[in-house]
Order: C-alpha cells, then sequence, then structure tokens
C-alpha cells in the first residue's frame, strides 16, 4: 500500500489534528520519524493549489480549507459565528502574550475589572485554562493559552503568534483589537496573521523566539467553532 494515500485517508477523515506520534501507528513501525515527515511535506506539496491544504499545528497535522474558500463554503452554513467584545478580545490579547498572568493582572493592564463571564468565555470556547496558582496572598490562579487557542490560530507555537510594530503599546493594541474585530464580519476573512499585514500593519516575525510581550498587547482569534465535518475550515474557524 502506498504510504502517502494511507497518510491521506487518515488525515482526510480525523475529526481533528493527528500528531506523528498517531500518524506512525498507521504503519506499525515500518515509517520511521524521518520518513513520515518527508511524506506529510510531499502530501503538502500534492495539495498546492488546491482548495484544500494540509498543515501542521500544535496538535498536529490536518487537512483544512484554505482561507479564501471560506467566502463560498459560509453560503453552505450561513449561521453568524460568534461574536467577541473588546473586552474579551484585549483580555485574550493580554493572557497570549504575557502568560501565564492572574486576573489581577490583567486588570492591572487593562485598567478595568476583568469580570467572571470574560474568563469563562474564554474558558468555555477551549482557549484559555488555569495552569496553577501563585504563591502569594490568596493563591490566585494563573491562567495560559491552551492548545485549542494555538490550532483555532492555525499555529504550532506560542513563537509564531505575531508581533506588530509601533512605538505607542496602546495604539498598538487599539490597532489589534480593531482588526480583530472586523475580522469578525462576514465579507472579512478568518483571522491569519496576515490579516495585519493587509491592514497597513507592519509586522514583526521572531522565529527564533518567543514574542516579547512589551512589543504589544497583541491578536486573539475571531473565529467560529470548527464545523462537524472531516475537513476543518480555514484557520481561525
Amino acid at each position: 500500500m502506498d504510504a502517502k494515500k494511507v497518510l491521506e485517508a487518515a488525515l482526510l477523515c480525523a475529526a481533528g489534528p493527528l500528531p506523528e506520534r498517531d500518524l506512525r501507528i498507521l504503519f506499525d513501525g515500518a515509517v520511521d520519524t524521518a520518513g513520515l515527515r518527508t511524506l506529510l511535506q510531499e502530501l503538502q506539496h500534492d495539495w498546492q493549489g488546491r482548495g484544500v491544504e494540509l498543515v501542521q499545528v500544535a496538535s498536529g497535522w490536518r487537512f483544512q480549507t484554505r482561507p479564501e474558500m471560506r467566502v463560498f463554503l459560509d453560503r453552505l452554513n450561513p449561521e453568524k459565528p460568534p461574536r467577541y467584545s473588546r473586552a474579551v478580545l484585549e483580555t485574550l490579547a493580554i493572557i497570549a502574550y504575557r502568560q501565564p498572568v492572574t486576573r489581577g493582572d490583567i486588570e492591572d493592564i487593562r485598567g478595568v475589572t476583568v469580570g467572571s463571564q470574560i474568563i469563562k468565555q474564554l474558558e468555555d470556547r477551549g482557549w484559555i485554562e488555569e495552569i496553577g496558582y501563585r504563591e502569594t496572598v490568596g493563591r490566585p490562579a494563573l491562567l495560559a493559552t491552551t492548545r485549542q487557542f494555538l490550532d483555532d490560530l492555525g499555529l504550532q507555537s506560542l513563537a509564531d503568534l505575531p508581533l506588530l510594530g509601533g512605538e505607542d503599546e496602546r495604539d498598538a493594541q487599539d490597532a489589534l483589537v480593531a482588526a480583530l474585530q472586523s475580522g469578525q464580519d462576514e465579507d472579512r476573512a478568518a483571522f491569519t496573521p496576515d490579516l495585519f499585514a493587509e491592514d497597513g500593519m507592519a509586522l514583526v516575525t521572531a522565529p527564533d523566539a518567543a514574542p516579547d510581550p512589551a512589543a504589544a498587547d497583541a491578536p486573539a482569534p475571531a473565529a467560529s467553532p470548527a464545523t462537524p465535518t472531516n475537513i476543518p475550515p480555514a484557520q481561525g474557524q
């Protein structure tokens, strides 16, 4: 059996991303890690120029529709994705770039009280979770983003988060939130790091290091939950 066809079938039928350790199980030890990655790269190349692409995200590999297909696929599923308030987006941005943080840390940065419903909304969406407690008075919970957050952004790690260049941190955050909010409109593409460049914002990438929290108060996805199909929507959905 053609190993590449086996990979293709497994990935197309999977309900979510498949890690490489699971993909190796398909071949019962006959394909090593290096060989598996070569096959995945070949499969990526085979699907270039098609409506669906093979990508690697935090949880593994998956097929997803390309962002430019969204406007057409939305006609099959006209339900509007959930919209997130500015407060929710700012809170998620702070957690993403300054994690782990406590609720008090977020309130200090935003300058306003963070309502319990904001934290719950992000937890229910699967974007943040409690990872421990700070050893101080009251032992407040420490919040961090999840693998689901990275998967929904189409990222492999936090180091892939885009940074926004600019001298004024508050202006940068305002611009980011505005871009994310507009990204929720039905006539706009799903969130991708390129969204910021399309809006005339300068992106600074840091491929070999995690983002500097001081650079910006960062992006949050304006995504809808994945639709129940074998091939997930383009990232951000």
